[in-house]
């Protein structure tokens, strides 16, 4: 009885959660921005944090992960966003217990697969040789195009900083762009070896909201403060 008590209050959250998306979507204006970073990254923290304050399991977080990316991807559209990466799952994270490990993984493969259904040109990157690395995602290694394309949308699975750099035939991620912003939700304040060529000119707004928390309010904050930046690209 205690856990379906606690499902029904983690789900009254979702939904709640829900209908402040909704509303702000599509009955609020999107702001006006004079500046829109051309490549976005995101590092969707927080899930197991969320979940353990709502009364599930760990594992349960990833799940509850996965609409706020779709609603990003279509902001980002919107906006007109060319290209967002999103930071799946590492190879450190595989080291989790194993319901966490499958819970990530299927959430990965979940979010590419429902994303073909949509206009984007989808990449995977990540160490495809190890067992870690999910079979259903092996035919996104290479960028493939759904609908009318047009934004480019990256997943990093079973990713590792050092296979990237390291990578026989030079920067496995070299199909990336370089990035101009990376949002990071859960409140750490770190890059957790997120594309480290890539982000080295990035800019940096951290959220304290967890992901499975995502509003559009959310980005939309941190775009405000991405506005007055001055990138000087080290020059």
């Amino acid at each position: 009885m205690d856990n379906v008590i606690n499902f029904k209050t983690a789900e009254g959250i979702r939904q709640d959660l829900q209908e402040k998306i909704d509303h702000l979507t599509y009955e609020q204006e999107i702001p006006k921005f004079k500046r829109i970073p051309r490549h976005v990254g995101v590092i969707p923290d927080g899930n197991r944090r969320w979940a353990l304050n709502c009364g599930l399991q760990k594992k349960d977080g990833y799940k509850y992960g996965l609409d706020p990316g779709f609603h990003l991807y279509e902001l980002c559209k919107d906006l007109g966003v060319e290209e967002l990466t999103l930071y799946g799952f590492t190879v450190d994270n595989t080291k989790r217990p194993a319901d966490q490990k499958v819970a990530f993984q299927q959430a990965c493969v979940d979010a590419v697969l429902q994303l073909t259904d949509k206009d984007a040109e989808l990449l995977v990157v990540g160490n495809a040789e190890s067992p870690c690395f999910p079979e259903e995602l092996k035919p996104f290694l290479t960028r493939t195009k759904f609908g009318s394309g047009g934004i480019k949308v990256n997943f990093l699975v079973n990713y590792g900083w050092d296979w990237d750099l390291m990578h026989e035939d030079g920067l496995a991620s070299k199909d990336i762009s370089r990035m101009d912003i990376i949002m990071r939700w859960g409140g750490h304040r770190r890059l957790s070896g997120f594309l480290p060529v890539q982000s080295v000119y990035a800019d940096i707004f951290v959220l304290e909201e967890y992901w499975p928390e995502f509003t559009p309010e959310q980005f939309f904050r941190g775009l405000k403060w991405y506005q007055d930046l001055d990138q000087t690209l080290g020059g």
